[in-house]
């Protein structure tokens, strides 16, 4: 067993438990905290495959900035700390369609992968790995790239403007 191996295998464990966790947790605080460790063992995983870059980026926009505005989005909306009484026979039957979804999800995962065939190794994968980024973000993927940064500032504005539309109408304590 390599260490390139055992890294992926504590890398994709943690993803794994992350996504699980952020579908379990009950206080959305604590679901951001999960998804940053998903992002960050999948940036882990980029490093990895020698996408230096993509990790970097992954670390700094998703774990940072998506991050950031998902945490200002909550404490920008109200929330009620009710707890919701669940019966016992409901939650459990959750969980286990929950662990019976994530094993198959992963049997699935390992069949496809390992009939996978990736054919010839590329000879100049790793050379100039963000200058071929850029030359394909820049010349071909520009207007969508564009798009979506203006998609993301609507939506960060539209939810502002909600938590605002909130606070008129909410009585004074």
């Amino acid at each position: 067993m390599s260490g390139e191996y055992l890294a992926f295998l504590v890398l994709a464990l943690v993803a794994i438990i992350g996504g699980v966790l952020m579908l379990n947790l009950t206080k959305v605080v604590h679901m951001v905290i999960a998804l940053v460790f998903t992002f960050i063992s999948i940036a882990g995983l980029y490093v990895l495959l020698s996408a230096e870059f993509v990790a970097a980026v992954q670390v700094l926009i998703y774990s940072g900035a998506i991050t950031i505005i998902m945490l200002f989005g909550i404490m920008l909306t109200r929330h009620r700390e009710e707890e919701k009484e669940e019966t016992t026979t409901g939650g459990f039957w959750r969980k286990t369609f929950t662990a019976i979804a994530v094993f198959a999800f992963g049997i699935a995962v390992y069949l496809g992968i390992y009939q996978l065939d990736f054919g010839e190794e590329a000879a100049n994968l790793h050379e100039n790995n963000t200058e071929q980024i850029g030359l394909a973000l820049y010349s071909h993927y520009i207007i969508p790239f564009e798009i979506t940064s203006i998609i993301l500032l609507v939506a960060l504005v539209g939810a502002i403007i909600l938590a605002k539309k909130n606070d008129k109408g909410a009585p004074k304590k």
